[in-house]
């Protein structure tokens, strides 16, 4: 059986993107596929009494300084999008839509940088469309799968699932039952993996 680790995770959460930077080379290395999970991460706030660490000054300013640090050492280019908080809805039920559809990779390889690397407004329809149709996706296709109720119906009960399984924040990995939190976990997860 192929061993495997479940990536949970939402556009709008910096340290997925650090951890999406990431965990291809961690999964290559220990020879385990990635489960992507995108899930809406307001519902999981929601749902497990959580909040965005930028709701708590502090935290969010300590935050900001050790992603910095992060990216540093991971080699990648990041800075904090200056349209946080961008309303992901339709940036998650794209990711839906992609993975049901084949091209998942394609279409996180564009909307994660646009957002995190080129801090490009993610909320804005046009801007999305462009970013699409620069990573050869067709925009209004996609436009049309999101509007899809079955698209929005997964996104949900993903969503719901996963803080049934305990999540409470992205990015999230289970490895079999074992659950880590946060982008600064990935060495659990590798460990987790051999």
């Amino acid at each position: 059986m192929t061993k495997q680790v479940e990536f949970f995770y939402d556009f709008g959460s910096p340290t997925s993107y650090l951890a999406y930077t990431q965990l291809p080379a961690v999964a290559a290395r220990r020879g385990a596929e990635i489960i992507w999970r995108p899930i809406l991460l307001g519902g999981v706030f929601k749902a497990s009494g959580n909040r965005s660490p930028i709701e708590v000054a502090a935290k969010g300013a300590y935050m900001g300084v050790d992603m910095a640090r992060f990216a540093k050492r991971y080699g990648v280019r990041f800075a904090m999008n200056p349209y946080f908080p961008i309303n992901t809805l339709a940036l998650m039920r794209g990711a839906v839509a992609a993975t049901e559809d084949g091209y998942h990779d394609a279409y996180t390889d564009a909307v994660f940088p646009a957002m995190w690397a080129e801090l490009k407004n993610m909320g804005e329809p046009a801007i999305v469309a462009a970013v699409l149709a620069g990573a050869g996706i067709d925009a209004e296709a996609m436009m049309a799968r999101i509007a899809e109720p079955s698209i929005k119906d997964k996104l949900k009960t993903e969503t719901e699932a996963a803080a049934a399984r305990g999540m409470f924040g992205a990015p999230t990995f289970f490895v079999g039952d074992q659950m880590f939190f946060g982008q600064d976990r990935l060495d659990f997860v590798e460990a987790a993996l051999s």
